[in-house]
């Protein structure tokens, strides 16, 4: 069973909304972040990436980094820019894009089921990352991110769901990335015990995006219950903020890559060292792979199709069956040099969401020499691995629409 807990968040006044909320503090570089805020007083930004109201090149484990954390989310709530609710609630969070809608419900869950494994992962944390997530969390006393997280449908779920969305939603505004986002809170008593009745009955809750953010929370949570030995242990603390998706809603982008080199090959080297592994076709046109073990690989203004050899493929082990397993095996690690993808400053990752024309552009920029498109991970591949208690290879699985910062904050003391 899983418990899943309406949470009494601090949130946006509804005038305000669409300033605060921003994008994940993860997926925007300092100069990107900067720009987007520019102007903005009241961008979230200034609490989930505080380094960016600090000088240029600051060490990202000083204090001040954390404390203009805590002082810029105190400001908005001194402002009234940000409201507690007076109850618990769940809230539904839909994200729109184009004519793509996902709808989630927006609560806690239990850090004891994620120690316990019941809540499953299926990617590696790296420890500065989630040191920097703990600090953050403990020094503003809140959890200002969401979870991404997935559940198997379940019928009764969604047809609460699209009775409840009837109903005028609490926000509704786009952001500038063209997402439209909406927000309903349940006020209905009934509705609330429902969810928590229903969600006791999912087996598993698995985390799609926001391992880090829920390693830190637990982490915190440890913290807090030393500090706290006679805490009843239903304390805030004791739960992770987190927006929980069916999996029949969701859907899993390409999680493209660019390499800054040819690790000091000539092109023609470059490309003989691929053909020992990989069938290569000029003038791949369609430039996207539709189908696995295939690849696209944009190269000096030029596409290539990439069809993994037969005799590469490892029938032993399903996780090297992984496409981006295979390019990393028998491409990116002995032809390219990359060999750890998560540290590498030679390589980039690219979300589908950004098309092809983004890995031309970054090609023909001259700041990277090859880029290759790939098939997307399957949810049931992402789900099936989990289960299994192993890890997806790194940097396997892009969602969009993101989860926006700021619509909800949980406060944990």
């Amino acid at each position: 069973m899983a418990l899943v807990v309406p949470l009494r968040v601090l949130r946006p006044r509804e005038e305000f909304v669409s300033a605060v909320a921003s994008p994940p503090y993860d997926v925007l570089s300092r100069d990107e972040a900067v720009k987007m805020a520019s102007g903005n007083p009241l961008s979230f930004l200034r609490v989930e990436k505080s380094e960016i109201d600090l000088p240029q090149g600051i060490d990202m484990t000083d204090d001040r980094v954390f404390q203009t954390a805590r002082d810029s989310l105190q400001r908005l709530m001194n402002q009234g820019v940000l409201i507690q609710e007076e109850i618990p609630r769940f809230y539904i969070y839909s994200q729109q894009l184009g004519d793509y809608v996902q709808y989630g419900i927006t609560a806690g869950i239990s850090v004891a089921e994620y120690e316990a494994g019941r809540i499953k992962k299926h990617e590696q944390t790296r420890s500065d990352k989630e040191t920097e997530r703990t600090r953050h969390i403990a020094a503003v006393h809140a959890q200002t991110g969401l979870v991404f997280v997935i559940y198997r449908s379940l019928p009764a779920i969604d047809d609460m769901v699209a009775a409840a969305i009837r109903e005028r939603p609490v926000y509704d505004f786009k952001a500038d990335d063209g997402i439209i986002h909406r927000v309903w809170a349940l006020q209905n008593e009934q509705d609330i015990e429902f969810l928590k009745e229903a969600f006791a009955g999912v087996d598993t809750l698995y985390i799609a995006d926001g391992h880090h953010r829920a390693a830190a929370a637990a982490a915190v949570c440890g913290m807090k219950k030393k500090q706290n030995p006679a805490g009843r242990g239903d304390e805030p603390y004791h739960f992770i903020m987190a927006t929980l998706f069916p999996d029949n809603q969701l859907r899993i982008l390409d999680y493209n890559r660019a390499v800054r080199h040819l690790n000091g090959l000539t092109q023609d080297e470059f490309l003989h060292k691929i053909k020992l592994k990989f069938q290569i076709t000029p003038d791949f046109t369609q430039r996207k792979p539709t189908a696995m073990h295939t690849f696209g690989m944009y190269l000096n203004g030029q596409w290539f199709r990439l069809d993994a050899k037969r005799d590469i493929l490892d029938r032993n082990d399903p996780m090297r069956l992984f496409d981006v397993a295979i390019l990393q095996d028998h491409l990116l690690e002995p032809v390219l040099g990359i060999h750890d993808p998560r540290t590498d400053r030679g390589i980039d990752f690219i979300g589908g969401v950004r098309g092809m024309d983004e890995l031309e552009k970054r090609v023909d920029s001259g700041d990277y020499a090859v880029a290759f498109s790939l098939y997307p991970t399957t949810l049931a591949q992402l789900m099936g691995v989990a289960d299994a208690g192993r890890m997806m290879p790194p940097k396997s699985t892009w969602f969009e629409p993101k989860l926006r910062s700021g619509i909800f904050v949980h406060c944990i003391d």
